[in-house]
Order: C-alpha cells, then structure tokens, then sequence
C-alpha cells in the first residue's frame, strides 16, 4: 500500500480548544472566551492505495468558507472559535490529481465525523462510497444539526452515505468494530468523544498499524497527555475513548495520526510509532 497526506488548509482554533477547562456548558464558555489562539493547524487527507481500491479518510475543507454566509454567523462558534484559509486549489480534488488519481476513482470515502473541517470537500466524490457512523450521521442532520455546530445545509443533494453501527465485533479494546476490506486489514472503530459518532480507521501494515484519529485528539502528545478538548459534551465518554486508545497503542507498535498534529505528516513518512 501507498498512502499519504494530504494538507486541504490550515485552521486555528482557541487553545482551550486543544485542552479544556471546567464542565458542561462552563467548558465551551472557557473555550469560546479563550483570547489565544493556536497557530494554523493543517487539515490533513489521508488517501491509502489499498490493492482492493483507493480509500480517503476525511474530505477536509472546502474553500467556499471565504463566502460571506457560508459560516453562520449566528453561531457562537463559528463568530467566534475559528478560522480557517482554503485555497481552491488546496481542496481534496486537486490535491488528489496531483497524486495521479481521480476522486471519481476513490472506492471509498471514510468519514471520521462531520464537522465542516472534515466535511467541506465532499463534493468531490459523487461516485464514491461513502461510510459514516450512524449515530454521527443523525447528530449532524437538520436543525439539531445546525444548532450542535455542523453545516448540513452545505453537504450535497446526493449524499446518502452508507451508516455504520458497528457490531459487536470486538477489536482489541474497541468493542465494536467495521471490517472494510476483504484482505481484514483496514478497520473502522467507534471512537466517540470529540463527537458522540466519531470513529477512527486502523490500517494493519505488516507488524506495525496506522491509526487515523481525526479528532480522537488534537496531537498525539495531548492522547499520551490524556488532556479532554474544551469542545466535548461528555468528558466520561472521551477520556474512556482516550483509554482504549492507549491500550491499543500499548498492544500494537502504532503510528497515531490526528487530522490537525503538525506532526503527523512526519510521523507516517517515518513511520514512526508512538512511545507511551
């Protein structure tokens, strides 16, 4: 298997973003009212050429953010808990041609949730499977969705992704688990927290694993750190997430990959697997 990285842009969130502070709705409160800002983090794509067909993991962002109105104003969040650059050219399209590859040759597109940042090129493949868990699919739709910080106005006519409810088919410490391939060697596993349908993708390459986390946290010293996002509206369930986690790191020599870790990038080029 080949796979890369692909940076669609950069976003910078508040730090407390990274590492929250207090509880319940307290905790965005810290994080909206946060005066420091990270540095812009890139929005990583992960595209893996896998022998049975191309697989991308997240979609990144889209550059029509620039569009006045296409974040809702009205929405805390978006007014004041982020910004993000996107060039045209810096979309999940374009960057995949520069691959060689087609986005309408992409066997499967794997969502690990759907926030705008992993959302936004979507677009792009109208003739892909697209996989999603269930219950991250429900939580982003309609005005629920809206309200809880998704763009459902902006995802496509035609999505109709494939919904994932992960039976109860355990893999190492994650109960439940997605087999994707018929070679068994790329998994989907429920890994909620940042979002309460999140997953994460775990490709088995020889005697080592790469393990796709989207925003199971935000680098890989935060996870070793076991620091909670100021973001989350469980804590419980995302410091649980964090310690199945750690137990598949310590069972398995394993590459972490987070979607926004300046790292990462590096960290699969060397394959380089995390130390605990």
């Amino acid at each position: 298997m080949r796979i890369h990285a692909i940076q669609t842009g950069t976003v910078a969130v508040k730090e407390r973003q990274l590492s929250g502070r207090g509880n319940g709705t307290l905790r965005l409160v810290n994080t909206m009212r946060d005066p420091v800002w990270t540095s812009p983090l890139p929005i990583y794509v992960w595209v893996i050429e896998h022998p049975e067909g191309v697989i991308v993991v997240d979609t990144g962002e889209t550059a029509r953010i620039a569009e006045p109105g296409y974040y809702p104003r009205w929405h805390p969040y978006y007014r004041l808990g982020v910004r993000a650059w996107v060039q045209p050219e810096e979309e999940v399209g374009p960057r995949l041609r520069a691959l060689g590859i087609s986005p309408d040759d992409v066997r499967w597109v794997v969502m690990t949730h759907l926030h705008t940042d992993h959302a936004g090129g979507l677009h792009h493949f109208p003739k892909s499977q697209i996989l999603v868990s269930r219950a991250e699919y429900q939580l982003a739709a309609g005005i629920r969705g809206q309200l809880g910080g998704y763009l459902p106005q902006h995802q496509p006519r035609w999505f109709a992704p494939k919904l994932i409810d992960f039976p109860s088919q355990a893999f190492g410490p994650f109960t439940g688990s997605y087999t994707l391939t018929k070679a068994g060697d790329v998994h989907l596993v429920p890994t909620p927290g940042h979002s309460a349908g999140h997953l994460s993708v775990i490709v088995q390459e020889g005697a080592h694993a790469l393990f796709f986390a989207g925003d199971t946290s935000y680098t890989q010293q935060l996870l070793l750190d076991q620091a909670t996002d100021g973001v989350t509206t469980n804590m419980a369930l995302y410091q649980e997430t964090h310690r199945q986690v750690l137990r598949y790191l310590r069972s398995m020599p394993t590459i972490y990959l987070p979607s926004h870790d300046p790292e990462s990038a590096r960290r699969l080029e060397a394959r380089e697997v995390a130390k605990l």
